[in-house]
């Protein structure tokens, strides 16, 4: 099944589908290449749009309980080290400062989980490929540009369709359920401040559970806790099991990310083992473009550049809040 149909301007001005006079094998590797006007236009485009609208949120049911199942999960860790572990415990400097650290993390991860989950990860606007659109870009005769059948969208280079959001995105590294988004160009960095902070806290746990059944074998569970023995021991293996599949799952992804930022490469383009036909960013040059500007703490930052505004009341939506990047 074809990707994209391909456009191509004729010397009279007119667009024709050149997909009767190209083979399946040229069209599906020539798909992404791309004219640079477009980039330039369609970003616009698309920041346009996005001014335009509300909180991006994807209305997936599988993404919607998976992302549930996040915060539960991270609350429930929460729970349990603090009023479990910490809070009965005798040192009060031990109790506040892991308690502070812990805390800290947990609202950094559910930050950047949020993040990830309501911003637009690049959208390319629905059924831009209209003629008019496409005479605005000032083709020249002979130049290809290429319209997603699914969206009827021009695609950029780099952006692949969606089958959950229905979309196309720039640079889609994947779809995530546990985001319930997926993870493209403008959201990669929160994605892996997400994992990044879940690999934290879930280490932090750990560390703590096995101090906290320490202590407690040591003055045989009496004073250990203000549960009951049976159910601290519940509470903590299930936490331990929490963190070691939290710990697992996110220090992989976290690697993952890191490897496809400092490659410029991403995951789809590496499963399909496609050659670059851009410049790539490599190492450093791609940690700033994803993170933007040089290190710093704000790289680490899942508040920055975010802004909490009104939109006025439209004929077509009421007013509400929209958080921008």
């Amino acid at each position: 099944m074809l990707s994209s149909v391909v456009l191509k301007i004729g010397h009279n001005g007119t667009l024709k589908d050149t997909n009767k006079n190209m083979s399946s094998g040229h069209r599906l590797r020539d798909v992404e290449q791309q004219h640079p006007l477009l980039d330039r236009e369609e970003a616009a485009a698309g920041s346009a749009v996005v001014e335009a609208e509300r909180v991006w949120f994807i209305q997936d049911g599988c993404g919607m309980v998976c992302a549930f199942i996040t915060w539960f999960l991270v609350l429930y860790a929460d729970f349990v080290v603090t009023f479990v572990m910490l809070l009965p415990s005798k040192s009060f400097w031990y109790a506040v400062v892991n308690g502070v650290v812990f805390n800290c993390l947990a609202v950094l991860a559910l930050s950047s989980h949020l993040r990830t989950m309501l911003t637009d990860p690049g959208a390319v606007p629905k059924g831009n490929a209209t003629k008019k659109y496409m005479e605005s870009l000032k083709l020249k005769p002979g130049e290809v540009i290429y319209k997603c059948p699914k969206c009827c969208s021009i695609k950029p280079e780099r952006a692949h369709h969606c089958s959950i959001c229905k979309r196309c995105i720039r640079k889609m590294d994947h779809h995530c359920p546990w985001v319930n988004n997926c993870v493209g160009e403008n959201n990669q960095r929160f994605f892996v401040l997400f994992t990044m902070y879940i690999a934290m806290i879930s280490t932090h746990a750990l560390t703590l559970s096995g101090y906290q059944f320490v202590t407690c074998v040591k003055v045989q569970w009496s004073e250990c806790s203000d549960f009951s023995p049976p159910v601290t021991v519940m509470l903590m293996i299930f936490l331990c099991l929490e963190g070691l599949l939290f710990l697992s799952f996110t220090a992989i992804m976290f690697g993952t990310q890191v490897h496809s930022i400092c490659n410029d490469e991403t995951e789809i383009e590496r499963l399909k083992n496609e050659k670059p036909t851009w410049e790539r960013q490599v190492r450093w040059e791609g940690m700033r473009s994803v993170f933007g500007g040089q290190p710093s703490l704000l790289w680490i930052n899942p508040f920055a550049g975010l802004r909490l505004r009104r939109l006025l009341t439209t004929s077509s939506r009421k007013a509400g809040a929209e958080f921008s990047v």
